[in-house]
């Protein structure tokens, strides 16, 4: 078996979720590959070929995929396919979006969110929000998998050697162009990425206060800003920062609920953090179920008294 892993982008970085889903690649047995595609791929590329379990690096360096439009990079995925027993990528924005076109294109059956990986065929994923989690197996010819970059370990970033080859890009599609992107600048670490991350709900009761009690506790911690779709959809933070089945997964080591309830939505999103740390004022909030340390208390006393003692 050869697998091809589709990098996360930007093109010019080697992100930690392509190296997860090298792992999760080398999984499946058999040659990983991996395909970098944008302009200036090649410093990601170089990269690549650094990391561990890598046989060859595919460079598309096209300015078509620098902006990761879904409808430009599904036939250059299907061409390549051609040579290749399975497809993985990232279960990322960018994963999701242009993995299942390529799979429709293959006519095969996408396997999304993998969690375990059994062997060639079968895979762990979860179901109902997570609260169950299926075993499933396919019987396609080429698989087309999307892989939960934190149920994997990451691959370490040196010890390979693999060869670098360019592939012709299809280019530009016609079927959507790019118009603008507004990029916010962030102090903090990446949310999906983040040792330790300090989510809010919607019992902080505005944005005005979610920045009085998250921002100077994250800052003392070195942590990343989290939040529940309640606290988001109030407009307390902005979308990137939702935590949950419906926002981005995160599992740092040690999640810190303050505010939050805790939904199965939510729980789905944050519940395979190493530590977790709950504050709420409702004892009986579903979140002390799988909570490894709970505080009964009024955030709005607790949250600046924890800052104030963290210096």
């Amino acid at each position: 078996m050869t697998v091809l892993v589709l990098a996360e982008g930007p093109a010019d970085i080697l992100k930690d979720p392509t190296l997860s889903a090298i792992t999760a690649a080398g999984a499946l047995g058999g040659d990983v590959h991996v395909l970098v595609a944008g302009e200036g791929a090649l410093a990601a590329a170089t990269a690549a070929a650094h990391v561990a379990g890598v046989a060859k690096v595919l460079v598309a360096d096209d300015a078509a995929y620098s902006h990761g439009l879904a409808e430009n990079f599904a036939p250059l995925l299907f061409e390549l396919m051609a040579s290749y027993d399975a497809l993985v990528a990232p279960a990322t924005t960018r994963g999701k979006n242009i993995l299942p076109r390529v799979a429709a294109l293959l006519d095969v059956q996408q396997i999304s969110e993998v969690i375990a990986i059994n062997g060639p065929d079968c895979f762990d994923r979860p179901i109902y929000a997570g609260s169950a989690i299926a075993t499933v197996q396919s019987k396609d010819a080429k698989k087309v998998i999307t892989v939960r970059a934190t149920a994997f370990a990451k691959a370490a970033a040196n010890g390979g050697s693999a060869s670098v080859e360019a592939v012709p890009g299809e280019g530009e599609s016609g079927m959507s162009m790019f118009g603008s992107r507004e990029i916010a600048a962030a102090e903090r670490p990446e949310l999906i990425t983040a040792k330790i991350v300090v989510s809010g709900g919607r019992a902080l009761r505005s944005e005005e206060q979610f920045q009085l009690l998250m921002y100077p506790l994250a800052d003392r911690l070195g942590a990343a800003i989290g939040a529940s779709r309640a606290a988001v959809d109030a407009g307390y933070a902005p979308n990137d920062c939702q935590v949950g089945q419906s926002g981005k997964i995160v599992a740092p080591d040690v999640y810190i609920a303050i505010g939050i309830s805790g939904a199965i939505q939510h729980l789905a999103g944050m519940k395979d953090a190493k530590t977790i740390v709950a504050i709420n004022n409702d004892e009986d909030a579903p979140i002390f179920q799988v909570a490894d340390i709970g505080l009964v208390g009024d955030v709005f006393e607790v949250v600046p008294e924890m800052t104030r003692k963290l210096g």
